[in-house]
């Protein structure tokens, strides 16, 4: 399957801390630069951090398998093992999360890993992948 690369872009109150978020956590590589935007490099996809005076979210939940799932929401579906070891370094750097990581449908059709987390100015993220795609 070939899969062209997404391009989103969101808002940040404070572009060094979520830059620094996001090239620690998620091991970002650094594109082109401004005073207002950077460009991230996120699991090959163009993810722009745009300052964003006075930033505030504006989320509301929805109900997901018993779980308070943020919306509006965006990530990255990676492969399972990519997960385990995302998994593994967030708990390690002890991030929040907005839902721990956990496995949904498991030994079932459709077995897929997920969490949730919030990046420093709200932006709420999930990364999944699927046992069997």
């Amino acid at each position: 399957m070939n899969i062209q690369p997404f391009h989103v872009a969101v808002p940040v109150h404070d572009l060094e801390l979520c830059k620094a978020f996001y090239t620690s956590n998620f091991q970002c590589e650094i594109g082109r630069t401004d005073p207002h935007w950077i460009d991230l490099n996120l699991y090959g996809h163009q993810f722009v951090l745009h300052f964003k005076e006075d930033m505030k979210p504006d989320l509301h939940h929805n109900s997901v398998d018993g779980k308070s799932v943020p919306v509006p929401h965006y990530g990255v579906v990676l492969e399972w093992d990519q997960w385990q070891e995302l998994s593994r370094r967030l708990k390690e750097s002890q991030v929040e999360f907005v839902i721990e990581p956990y496995i949904r449908f498991e030994g079932e059709i459709g077995e897929q890993a997920t969490l949730f987390l919030l990046d420093p100015s709200g932006n709420a993220l999930e990364f999944k992948a699927f046992k069997n795609i």
